[in-house]
């Protein structure tokens, strides 16, 4: 009796690994598709990517630079602007460096690239007495805005200075200074003018920030506590027409799922995509958005698979009690979904070259290893 157990779950794992690498490949067959493509622990869904053909033009390069052993996915080639998360929502989050002026050591913080500042994730930061932080960047036209810090002497006697208007978390206008950034502002640098001379040679910071990333502190008067980036968010979009334009032309439009929506950019030139309601994944690639229901069934039935490998050696009895409820669940979904037309082609356009039959044999599997959790507990 245990060695016809021990047979029947060595058959159950080889028969969902079989089907999970049946469905790994076909999935990957043709480039783009939804899945990840990661450098380090930065995942990146097209519209960007790593290497030609994997991204749509240009502007959406990701550099995987791999130099010091340890992966860094950067913006372009640019090595200052280390990409920290992308999201398919029309956000860029990167790390830059600041804007540091110290006696004989002076660097700026500068973004080159199409994709606009956030208008209404960041803020212009000053941290210092007596300075103008300001930035420098194009939009329709060139623009330019800033903010003062200042000091609480007239005679700038930093010996006396009144440190009782400065305050942990306040960036008024006392020691540090902030203002927004309005709307499409792009090929962006941030610069420090300072008022007066300053005798005790004291560093002065600007740069933009994220807001929710930066609260002021006393302490960052002195060398900003040796803190030297910060993360910036970019608003990306596709192209510089709108939603009504780019349509015109389904070659380019970037729009490939079916249920995948446009809308036009609020940040500057061109539009992004979204996956319609009750549907979810990457709208900018071909059968990129799936209907919600399947994607339990499918990413749960890969859950069946891990669990019970060598790499886990969780025993038969275990894993089988374990997923015995989610096994019934997925099989419930699943033969719901199989029984109505919608959900049966979205499963074979989400995974073209999957047959009807390789979801059938899944759900059997699933069901399988119920019965034989069953019989485990007579």
């Amino acid at each position: 009796m245990a060695l016809r157990g021990m047979l029947f779950h060595q058959q159950l794992l080889l028969g969902l690994i079989i089907l999970a690498a049946t469905a790994t490949a076909a999935s990957q067959d043709s480039q783009p598709n939804s899945s990840c493509i990661y450098c380090g622990s930065l995942c990146i869904h097209y519209p960007f990517g790593t290497r030609s053909s994997h991204y749509l033009d240009e502007s959406f390069l990701i550099n995987c630079d791999n130099t010091s052993g340890t992966p860094k996915p950067t913006l372009g080639y640019d090595q200052n602007l280390e990409v920290l998360n992308i999201s398919l929502e029309g956000e860029l989050r990167l790390s830059t460096s600041v804007t540091r002026d110290c006696p004989g050591n002076y660097s700026q913080q500068k973004i080159l690239s199409k994709f606009p500042i956030s208008n209404k994730r960041n803020n212009l930061i000053g941290v210092g007495f007596s300075i103008f932080s300001y930035i420098l960047g194009s939009s329709k036209k060139i623009y330019g805005t800033g903010c003062v810090s200042v000091s609480d002497l007239s005679d700038y006697d930093y010996d006396t200075l009144d440190e009782d208007r400065m305050a942990n978390g306040s960036c008024s206008g006392v020691g540090c200074c902030n203002t927004s950034i309005p709307e499409e502002v792009t090929n962006f640098t941030v610069g420090i003018y300072r008022f007066v001379s300053d005798t005790n040679n004291t560093c002065k910071f600007g740069f933009v920030v994220e807001k929710e990333a930066y609260n002021f502190s006393t302490l960052d008067l002195d060398f900003l506590q040796n803190r030297t980036t910060v993360p910036v968010v970019l608003d990306w979009a596709v192209g510089n027409e709108t939603c009504l334009g780019a349509q015109r032309n389904s070659t380019s439009y970037a729009c490939k799922a079916e249920h995948s929506e446009c809308y036009n950019s609020t940040n500057g030139p061109g539009y992004r995509c979204n996956c319609s309601s009750g549907f979810q994944g990457n709208p900018y690639v071909i059968h990129g958005c799936q209907d919600c229901i399947l994607i339990p069934f499918e990413m749960g039935c890969t859950v069946v698979q891990i669990l019970m490998s060598v790499k886990f050696q969780i025993p038969a009895s275990i894993a089988a009690k374990t997923l015995m409820g989610v096994s019934n669940a997925l099989v419930r979904r699943g033969t719901m979904a199989m029984a109505r037309k919608t959900e049966h082609n979205a499963i074979l356009k989400a995974n073209p070259g999957v047959s009807l039959l390789h979801y059938v044999s899944i759900l059997k599997l699933c069901y399988l290893l119920t019965e034989y959790s069953h019989g485990l507990d007579n």
